[in-house]
């Protein structure tokens, strides 16, 4: 088994990082917390790390909005080698405040850093949304959904500002990972089953490889058989079983 641990990245305001290493570990694998400021000052380099995790929380507190800053300091400060982590192919999964640190970095979508290829704005409600939710598991091939195509996995959704945008200009459509379900499997359009108003329910996106995965709702809150559902052990066991192939 490959015990290289995954980073767990941690920046001022993030607060889902101890239950997002509590998640890898029983999923079999091993996870380690990486301070943003110990990377910046060069103290650890991302690049020593298989795969790298960016939690939920409020990074910053949100100011200039959710996941700006942690993103802009990604690209600031660590570009070189964001670059080469993401040219070596190692996988990336940003939850929650994660998913808009990614955007904001550039990561997700058409992959330039720095330039921002899609936001999540705020809900359509206008306010925080913490609520169960299903998620439809696309058809699109990536190592966080394999094998799971066409199930609806259950885990809890906590975000003001998980409202999908992509410009029009934008020369690709999206690659969808997970969309909101309704009550009878199908992509949920009308509040509240899609908490945010998503448009085409989306939930979370990945990268042309499939390697990097931006994802509101919060696996690592389905994860213990203390919660309702452990569908979200799910994704964190295809990141492990990657890891191991």
């Amino acid at each position: 088994m490959n015990k290289s641990p995954v980073a767990v990245l941690y920046a001022p305001g993030t607060n889902c990082h101890e239950e997002t290493i509590a998640a890898v570990e029983r999923a079999g694998g091993a996870a380690e917390l990486v301070l943003l400021k110990d990377l910046m000052d060069s103290r650890a380099r991302l690049t020593d790390y298989p795969a790298a995790i960016v939690p939920g929380g409020f990074s910053y507190g949100d100011h200039l909005g959710a996941g700006r800053i942690f993103g802009l300091m990604l690209v600031a400060q660590l570009r070189d080698q964001l670059a080469e982590f993401l040219g070596a192919q190692r996988p990336i999964l940003g939850i929650c405040n994660g998913f808009q640190v990614l955007a904001e970095a550039g990561i997700l979508a058409g992959g330039v850093l720095g330039c921002r290829d899609m936001a999540l704005l705020e809900n359509e409600s206008a306010r925080f949304e913490d609520r169960k939710v299903r998620l439809l598991v696309s058809g699109e091939s990536s190592i966080w959904t394999e094998g799971l195509a066409g199930e609806v996995l259950e885990m809890p959704s906590a975000h003001g500002e998980g409202r999908a945008f992509f410009p029009k200009s934008q020369s690709q459509p999206p690659r969808v990972a997970f969309r909101f379900a309704d009550a009878n499997r199908k992509p949920a359009t009308e509040y509240p089953d899609n908490p945010s108003g998503s448009p085409e329910a989306i939930a979370g996106v990945m990268d042309a490889t499939g390697l990097v995965l931006g994802l509101m709702p919060h696996p690592e809150r389905a994860s213990l058989p203390a919660h309702y559902s452990q569908d979200g052990l799910k994704i964190f066991r295809n990141l492990v079983r990657w890891l191991d192939g």
